[in-house]
């Protein structure tokens, strides 16, 4: 009787402090209480080898992914479409007519048009019918649900199209000339697209803190542009970049260009119709799958991300491509070849781009989990790291040691939303794998802009570093 007094003390005291040191197991304690003030964070970080959880926090709540979900792109084209598909750009003849069938080709250029041209020059140097463009690959919907209007005139927010060229972007400087009293934007070549900044304001004296000049943008179908509000003269010149409105007109004019460059003549006009077809006289290949993947996660592209969603749908449905059959096809490929299940997630576009995009932490670590158990993807290699590559690289929290070189993941932002997804491996040389969502990010004081998430980052990760 003695000796169980005796020792069941000692046994709550074991328990006890297997209890104390478990609840330090905490996002928060973790980042020694550094977590951003009115900030909602979801967490979870899993042992590589074991599969085994050693944090989660709001693991099961849904939330938004932003660049996160490129990781679910990438995943499941990894899977369907594999490494040797290339998307293709062909000229078509049918009697007197061309065809240019455009593909979704994200990388595709207009030097890449003026080379088809160019090719067909050596066999022909008139045209008697019509051109006739045929952009039936995806369908007319260029732009997922839930983008706010506000952005789409910058490049980040290009349309999704099946006639894509030149990133569905046109970049150009503004600046003003000395004694002028109104600014002008410099095109790098002549592009098929109009700037008006006529009612765009040159403030001359310097900024403040009181101070609410902003530049602002309006662009409408016709690729016509409109820079409003003001700037401060000594911010210029400043570099812009432009999403096209238009993908169909702005293919028309370099089509126009291309003809006359290649010294083509076109009796007819230049019409789109997505029903005409002919037999291929020449065409454009894209870089590989791998490539463009790759592309598409060091640099955080949308363009390839829902590119390669909507071709996924119309391959797989056989049907003119749309964020909506992509989302299905993206869903039933992860589901058959991944036993990965997202039909509770939202999922409306294949870059993250869209504010209505919702996935959980839990559903993200499956994904990153897949990836880093399934080498033969590619797909490991193809992550920024830490300090290093792509969006990592510069990243203040992560970029300098001990975490430099470190991590390879994926970052995600959006309005109030700083997300990172990947693997770190820490001092002991464990491999653990993490899926982090920080949204209602939003501080009053626009100077620290991303410090907070910065500074939280920095500490979560070291501390993961560090102790594990």
């Amino acid at each position: 009787m003695l000796k169980r007094l005796v020792t069941l003390p000692a046994l709550l005291v074991l328990f006890s402090s297997f209890n104390l040191s478990a609840a330090t197991l905490t996002v928060d304690g973790l980042a020694n209480k550094n977590t951003p003030k009115a900030t909602d964070v979801a967490f979870q970080l899993i042992d590589m080898k074991t599969g085994k959880t050693l944090v989660a926090q709001r693991a099961d709540q849904l939330q938004p992914p932003a660049s996160l979900q490129k990781l679910v792109t990438a995943l499941a084209a990894k899977l369907y479409l594999k490494d040797d598909f290339r998307f293709v750009t062909r000229l078509e003849r049918h009697k007197d007519d061309l065809i240019v069938r455009f593909s979704g080709d994200p990388d595709f250029s207009s030097d890449d048009l003026d080379a088809l041209f160019q090719s067909l020059r050596s066999s022909q140097s008139v045209i008697k019918g019509n051109i006739y463009i045929n952009g039936s690959t995806f369908d007319d919907y260029e732009r997922a649900i839930g983008l706010p209007w506000d952005n789409l005139g910058v490049c980040y927010s290009a349309p999704s199209s099946s006639i894509s060229m030149d990133k569905n972007c046109a970049t150009g400087n503004l600046y003003i000339k000395p004694g002028a009293s109104k600014p002008s934007v410099l095109l790098p070549a002549k592009k098929p697209i109009h700037i008006d900044t006529s009612t765009l304001q040159i403030i001359k004296t310097k900024p403040t803190n009181d101070d609410y000049c902003q530049m602002k943008l309006l662009a409408d179908n016709t690729n016509h542009y409109q820079i409003g509000g003001c700037i401060h003269e000594s911010s210029l010149p400043v570099k812009l970049k432009f999403a096209l409105q238009n993908t169909t007109a702005y293919a028309k004019a370099n089509i126009e260009d291309a003809l006359k460059k290649a010294g083509i003549q076109l009796k007819g006009k230049i019409v789109r119709d997505d029903n005409k077809t002919g037999t291929v006289i020449t065409e454009h290949q894209s870089a590989s799958l791998d490539t463009l993947v790759r592309e598409m996660l060091k640099h955080s592209d949308n363009l390839i991300a829902d590119n390669l969603l909507k071709t996924m749908g119309h391959v797989f449905y056989k049907q003119a491509g749309s964020y909506e059959n992509g989302i299905a096809a993206l869903q039933h490929i992860l589901k058959q070849q991944a036993n990965i299940d997202l039909s509770h997630a939202m999922l409306v576009d294949g870059s993250g781009l869209s504010r209505n995009n919702r996935l959980s932490v839990e559903q993200l670590i499956q994904v990153v989990s897949y990836i880093f158990k399934h080498p033969e993807l590619g797909l490991i290699n193809d992550l920024p790291v830490s300090g290093e590559s792509g969006t990592l690289a510069f990243r203040s929290s992560v970029n300098k040691p001990p975490l430099k070189g470190q991590i390879q993941a994926k970052t995600g932002t959006l309005y109030g939303t700083y997300n990172l997804a990947g693997k770190i491996r820490t001092k002991n040389n464990h491999d653990l794998l993490f899926v982090q969502i920080v949204t209602n990010f939003h501080p009053a004081d626009e100077k620290q802009s991303r410090w907070p998430v910065m500074k939280f980052e920095k500490s979560l990760y070291e501390s993961i570093y560090q102790r594990f």
